[in-house]
């Protein structure tokens, strides 16, 4: 295993061309509501997301898993403030990649964190393989780029689908992990009870429609909905468009269906690292969530619960102060003493 950057002359090039595109979307006077039919100007997204230009320098760990060789991108973000030798490893959702919580990286850099922040293998610019997908995998390649950068202990943040990321990986490096929080987790039942298997290549998925995309995006912000945003349903959509997306549908298949075949509901009662369960309460991507988020609380030993009234599934994105200087503050909590203490 080792560190690379990649640089072949094919994705300089891609990336040159698509950098102006990126940085006018980015700078665009977004509408305050989404369109109803996307817009005639958008155009195809890479698989890889090449045209994407990341705020942080891109490195890629190597890693041969299943007698494969994979690239997992990340970004190893220094701090800016007066560093406080803490290490953050943060883990996205499941329809993002790590680019999309740069505000949340610049404000935990600020208060002194230097932050690991990753593309798991089937997103983002890592690798995309078609294999049997699980948490222990996932957990793997953390630890991995761990060693490879000498890291010892991380304070461990997972938001969505993060959040049952860093759950197996607290229950399976404890001695690694100073505290652990779950953001808005997803995975808070184990669907097994409740549906049968379907299998995940089955069939080859039609591209969903714009509509479609922006439905699941919506479902994010239960209130006002951020005018931004709209740049991640262009690149999710924009995916759709891409030539390679019947071969990337059946990745994103097989990466979902680990939510079903490896529920990390079992792996609670065994963290007993100091951990934060933290969000929304209106989250629309769980029924009955705030009673489902309780009882990850009473299963971790040593945990807190703080929950946001009328927020939903991204409150690093509605209200940013707040749930950043909460998560700053329990991450410069002491891991010794009790979570129940660490406001």
């Amino acid at each position: 295993m080792r560190t690379m950057n990649i640089w072949s002359l094919r994705g300089f090039l891609s990336l040159t061309l698509g950098l102006g595109m990126t940085q006018l979307m980015a700078a665009e006077d977004w509408p305050a509501e989404p369109p109803a039919e996307a817009p005639t100007h958008w155009g195809p997204v890479s698989l890889n997301l090449e045209e994407i230009e990341y705020p942080w320098p891109v490195q890629y760990l190597e890693l041969r898993r299943y007698g494969q060789k994979m690239l997992m991108a990340y970004m190893d973000i220094p701090p800016t403030g007066p560093a406080n030798g803490q290490v953050v490893f943060w883990q996205h959702g499941h329809n993002f990649y790590s680019e999309p919580y740069q505000d949340s990286f610049r404000r935990l850099a600020a208060a002194g964190f230097r932050i690991i922040a990753v593309d798991r293998i089937g997103y983002g610019k890592s690798s995309k393989p078609l294999i049997s997908y699980n948490f222990n995998f996932v957990a793997a390649n953390m630890k991995a780029l761990m060693d490879e950068l000498g890291i010892e202990k991380v304070a461990a943040v997972g938001h969505s689908m993060g959040g049952m990321v860093v759950s197996r990986f607290t229950m399976l490096y404890p001695e690694n992990v100073t505290h652990v929080a779950m953001v808005n987790q997803i995975g808070l039942t184990d669907s097994r009870q409740s549906r049968p298997w379907r299998d995940p290549l089955a069939s080859d998925p039609a591209p969903p429609s714009y509509q479609s995309v922006l439905r699941g995006h919506r479902r994010y912000y239960p209130r006002d909905w951020p005018p931004a945003h709209l740049e991640y349903v262009r690149r999710q959509y924009g995916q759709t468009l891409s030539g390679d997306y019947p071969r990337y549908a059946r990745v994103r298949a097989m990466v979902s269906d680990m939510l079903y075949t490896d529920p990390v509901v079992y792996d609670w009662q065994h963290i007993e690292t100091k951990a934060l369960v933290i969000g929304g309460e209106e989250d629309d991507l769980a029924d009955d969530f705030v009673a489902r988020v309780n009882h990850v609380h009473n299963e971790l030993p040593n945990s807190a619960l703080h929950l946001y009234p009328e927020i939903g599934h991204n409150p690093q994105v509605e209200i940013p102060d707040q749930f950043h200087a909460d998560l700053i503050r329990f991450l410069e909590s002491d891991p010794d003493e009790p979570a129940s203490d660490w406001r």
